[in-house]
């Protein structure tokens, strides 16, 4: 077995460990509302946002995967090592944030890590800063337009059931919130899974065992991988989250957590297709303080609403500091 066969191993099996993590760390914030107001129980929800997750693979393309893939770092600076030290440094700094429960996101920590491996090898000049500028303007975009969305469903939702009870609208709200949370879950296994896909298939072209991802798609077996991984590690889903996402922002019931879910979907399903890669901590959060806000300002608990902001600002940083730190340590004992 060569060292570059080995270490294109070890980056396939490292990034599919990611995604399980990714996966992991996201369950709670996709069925934190549907696990709140009791219309599931967190076994049941976490095996629907599972088969939700795995059902993109059927649905979207890979553009979010060629975006990770092209446009954070050039790919002729790419290296298996510098990969390795990337997922290392966005595995790292997910588990610290799941230790201390708070929702940040998988994508920006792989993307930081990415960048600052990227740096510590070669220099500011390999960023493709035209993409990382575009991402870094959806870490804001994205929660606005996904509390936008939420409002104005709420809104037009309270209108439209302005003359039901809470008791006969309550069933009905119910069976909506399902289906806005499997939405959820496809946007989610959509646009997550497919940085993943992007890590594994710049690690099969580096390496040269293959070359479908310089012609423009992704190997079959790389997008089924990816996929099997988020939704796997949806099934073992973290609870952490769940209170922070499902309590700590605003009080969520079953018509409030229908348009959290429903704005989120939209937005998580619309980046995916425009190949933009966004968090889904952040889109679900900001749905979230967007439903709490119709009913006043003073619903949303803005502390911890802060709190959450300051995770998403500090992750792409932190997590390239990590990234860059392991790929100095890396080289001593691999090859650049």
């Amino acid at each position: 077995m060569t060292l570059t066969f080995f270490l294109v191993m070890v980056v396939v099996g490292v990034a599919l460990v990611f995604d399980f993590v990714n996966g992991f760390n996201d369950a709670a914030n996709a069925i934190a509302t549907v696990v709140v107001t009791k219309t599931l129980n967190p076994v049941q929800a976490v095996l629907l946002a599972a088969c939700a997750n795995f059902a993109g693979y059927f649905l979207f393309g890979t553009a979010v995967a060629e975006t990770i893939g092209k446009e954070i770092v050039e790919l002729e600076n790419i290296s298996l090592t510098l990969l390795i030290a990337a997922l290392f440094g966005a595995i790292n700094w997910q588990i610290i944030t799941w230790r201390l429960g708070l929702p940040t996101s998988s994508s920006h920590a792989l993307i930081g890590g990415l960048m600052g491996s990227g740096i510590a090898a070669a220099g500011f000049k390999v960023v493709v800063w035209s993409g990382v500028l575009k991402i870094f303007c959806f870490i804001f975009l994205a929660p606005i337009l996904g509390a936008i969305g939420a409002m104005i469903a709420t809104i037009v939702t309270v209108w439209i059931f302005r003359r039901s009870t809470p008791a006969k609208s309550a069933g009905v709200f119910k069976k909506m919130q399902l289906v806005a949370v499997a939405a959820v879950s496809v946007g989610h296994g959509t646009n997550d899974a497919q940085k993943t896909m992007g890590i594994m298939a710049l690690a099969l072209c580096t390496g040269g065992l293959s070359d479908s991802f310089a012609k423009g798609h992704i190997d079959e077996w790389v997008v089924l991988a990816a996929y099997t991984a988020i939704a796997f590690g949806t099934m073992c889903g973290g609870w952490r989250i769940v209170k922070t996402m499902g309590t700590k922002i605003t009080k969520i019931h079953d018509m409030e957590g229908f348009c959290a879910n429903a704005a989120a979907s939209l937005v998580l399903i619309g980046t995916a297709h425009a190949g933009i890669p966004v968090s889904t901590t952040h889109v679900l959060a900001g749905s979230i303080m967007g439903v709490g806000s119709v009913e006043h300002v003073r619903c949303v608990r803005w502390i911890t609403a802060r709190r959450i902001v300051w995770a998403w600002v500090i992750t792409m940083p932190l997590a390239a500091t990590v990234g860059g730190l392991t790929y100095t340590v890396l080289t001593l004992f691999l090859p650049k």
